[in-house]
């Protein structure tokens, strides 16, 4: 499929899919899986998900104002840290799977998911530092940054690819553009 068709923005399938990716990232921002000295949150399938799917930029405001939006209501103290780290994130992991070994596109999604989980350990850990004011928090929730970046990073790849999903998106946004 052309990348042109993912492109159209403004469209009903294109509001639609990123309100839908929205609303999956507010709500798996509502509730955590318990860890030591926290909890774990899954919106990063829903981002890694929807970066996989839309353009860069749709995916940056899914991940951004989704993850923002999710904290505002849930858990307002990192919800800037996650407007940025989030949208960072998912632009590039949108960005490498698009633009990257066109001829392998998994290989672009490998690398986009690499780079994104990169990106959210970073800026989490540097944002957990700032926000909280303590090197030594931060440390102690990085192994579930580096978690939580892998879990979503696997599901978004095995939803994409290993269940259809890109596939069948691909054909609802080909069929919408006929």
């Amino acid at each position: 499929m052309e990348n042109r068709i993912l492109l159209r923005k403004n469209t009903p399938i294109w509001i639609t899919t990123c309100a839908l990716f929205m609303a999956l990232t507010i709500a798996l921002s509502s509730f955590g899986v318990p860890v030591p000295g926290g909890k774990l949150y899954l919106c990063d399938i829903s981002i890694v998900t929807a970066a996989l799917l839309l353009d860069p930029v749709s995916a940056m405001l899914v991940g951004g104002i989704g993850s923002f939006l999710g904290d505002m209501i849930f858990y307002p103290a990192p919800m800037f840290v996650s407007l940025v780290v989030h949208g960072l994130q998912a632009y590039v992991i949108s960005w490498c799977a698009h633009n990257t070994f066109k001829n392998k596109p998994i290989y672009g999604a490998l690398l986009g998911v690499t780079l994104g989980t990169i990106i959210l350990v970073g800026g989490y850990t540097l944002g957990k530092i700032y926000v909280y004011s303590t090197f030594e928090y931060a440390m102690t929730k990085l192994p579930f940054e580096i978690l939580q970046g892998v879990i979503g990073a696997v599901c978004g790849i095995l939803l994409c690819y290993g269940a259809g999903l890109k596939r069948i998106y691909e054909r609802m946004v080909l069929r919408h553009h006929q």
